[in-house]
């Protein structure tokens, strides 16, 4: 904000005093909307039952803000508001453009729109049919990962289709809560199932249920104790449940950063309802479950197809190029993708392969390697079926050549599953693929303390022919081995290697 001051006049003097008083106080209401929770409540098909049954049962004073976003016709006359406002003593609104958000209230969107959350306001945008499917849950629960990262809830109740599953993978990423209504309860399961399918709730519960759980995790003494954390990276309790894990599991978390680790372990402390870090560590030499939550939560896999648009153009139309062109005597082909989560990455990638092979006329093996230390992502991998939302990010072309609509989702088509290879693997104390032709190495390594990070580089560095590529994810770079990697697009993070010795790690 630009003041105007002159000196000797009172009038100035006087403005210049009150806009900085106003300009504090704004930023005192910033400060205050960005500390209360806000819950997207998404539901579609049978959603009034359940909307009606969870707000009936929601403390009206619980200091959470709710954004219900719904699927509706537009030229449905919505009285949303009117029929939840017979159902709770909280204020009930049909959200307005740039609506200061508040806590204890409800914001309904209307119809023929789509709703974000930006600043602590209410966005409002026009809903185009031409945009292809209208995923409005997805939309809200992405923007609002963004808005209030820790204090952002996703709550999916009964609805057909998919819509809330791409979005409660950001909210998970964010490190906020997720909460979907059990199935067997929901009129229509689609919604439910489809979130579920994902392994990212952190509770799966009929509606009724629903507002006592919520209150339960707000209401934790880690949450609401000022400083806000009860746990040391280096502390004793944390040095047990490592070591827990490394036995129960095999998986060593000592070289993953540590804010990263504890930030996750405290979200299984309150969703456990257990009061100290102590007891929560009792609590996992006890339950095999949990020992496997907390494992899923630290190795939480937030993934898409062709993630980070601009990259995979760049991806598609230089680098996938450049890599035939450097095999076109040996006709073939290496990848890896480290730390490969659900799938949709490698597949994503294979599919770029398949359509440039497709131009050349000429036969190209193909193998992709791809690895994570979590078996369950990769068996949901190797089985490649995803959800309907997945149109969302895949072109109407693509989908038609390379995936089989399924009762459940969309398959990957067998030609694409053969060349991809899915293997348990851990890049942190496991032997590399070597001979590649490329590594795409993407939101790995923003996880990984310095020394690790520098170990993984210098692996990948060895792992790579001498004409290979490096791709990594959009907040990460090569650190201190500069020399050892060339930049092709330092936009799109894509290197290639450099020198033939091995790095220093």
């Amino acid at each position: 904000m630009k003041l105007k001051y002159e000196r000797g006049k009172k009038g100035n003097r006087k403005c210049a005093a009150s806009a900085i008083k106003e300009s504090a106080i704004a930023g005192e209401n910033v400060a205050a909307a960005s500390s209360f929770f806000v819950a997207g409540v998404g539901a579609s098909a049978g959603g009034l039952q359940a909307l009606g049954s969870f707000f009936e049962a929601m403390s009206d004073d619980s200091g959470i803000a709710f954004v219900v976003i719904q699927h509706l016709a537009p030229d449905y006359k919505s009285r949303m508001a009117e029929l939840l406002g017979r159902n709770t003593r909280m204020p009930v609104f049909k959200a307005d453009d740039r609506t200061m958000i508040k806590p204890n209230h409800v914001y309904v969107i209307p119809p023929k729109k789509c709703l974000t959350i930006f600043n602590g306001k209410l966005l409002l945008t026009d809903r185009d049919s031409r945009e292809g499917p209208s995923l409005p849950i997805d939309l809200f629960f992405s923007s609002l990962a963004g808005e209030r990262g820790e204090r952002a809830i996703a709550i999916v109740l009964s609805g057909t289709g998919s819509d809330g599953t791409r979005g409660i993978r950001r909210i998970k990423e964010a490190g906020g809560l997720v909460m979907i209504q059990e199935e067997h309860s929901a009129q229509f399961s689609g919604m439910p199932h489809s979130a579920i399918a994902t392994g990212l709730a952190d509770f799966i519960l009929p509606v009724s249920d629903m507002p006592l759980a919520l209150l339960k995790f707000i209401k934790h003494p880690l949450l609401a104790e000022a400083d806000g954390r009860q746990l040391h990276p280096t502390g004793t309790i944390m040095k047990k449940i490592e070591r827990l894990i490394r036995a129960k599991t095999d998986i060593d978390f000592s070289g993953y950063k540590q804010s990263t680790v504890v930030l996750r372990l405290e979200r299984r402390i309150i969703i456990s309802q257990v009061q100290k870090p102590g007891q929560y560590f009792e609590y996992l030499r006890q339950s095999p479950q949990e020992v496997t939550a907390l494992v899923n939560d630290l190795l939480i896999s937030v993934t898409s197809f062709f993630r980070d648009r601009e990259a995979f153009k760049y991806l598609r139309e230089e680098t996938v190029p450049a890599i035939f062109a450097n095999a076109s005597k040996k006709r073939s082909i290496r990848i890896w993708v480290p730390g490969c989560a659900t799938g949709e990455e490698a597949y994503s990638i294979a599919i770029l392969m398949q359509e440039h092979a497709a131009t050349l006329g000429e036969k190209y093996e193909v193998k992709i390697f791809a690895t994570d230390v979590n078996k369950k992502v990769i068996e949901f991998a190797g089985i490649g079926i995803y959800p309907d939302s997945i149109a969302a990010d895949v072109s109407a072309n693509l989908l038609a050549r390379y995936f089989v609509k399924r009762k459940n989702g969309f398959q990957i088509c067998r030609r694409i599953r053969e060349q991809v290879v899915f293997k348990r693997h851990n890049i942190l104390k496991d032997p590399p693929f070597t001979r590649l032709d490329l590594a795409s190495c993407r939101n790995l390594l923003i996880y990984l303390q310095s020394p690790w990070q520098r170990q993984v580089l210098s692996l990948l560095h060895l792992a790579l022919r001498s004409e290979g590529y490096l791709f990594l994810g959009s907040s990460e770079t090569v650190g201190e081995q500069q020399n050892a990697f060339e930049p092709i697009n330092v936009k799109a993070r894509i290197f290639k290697k450099q020198g033939a010795t091995a790095l220093a790690t």
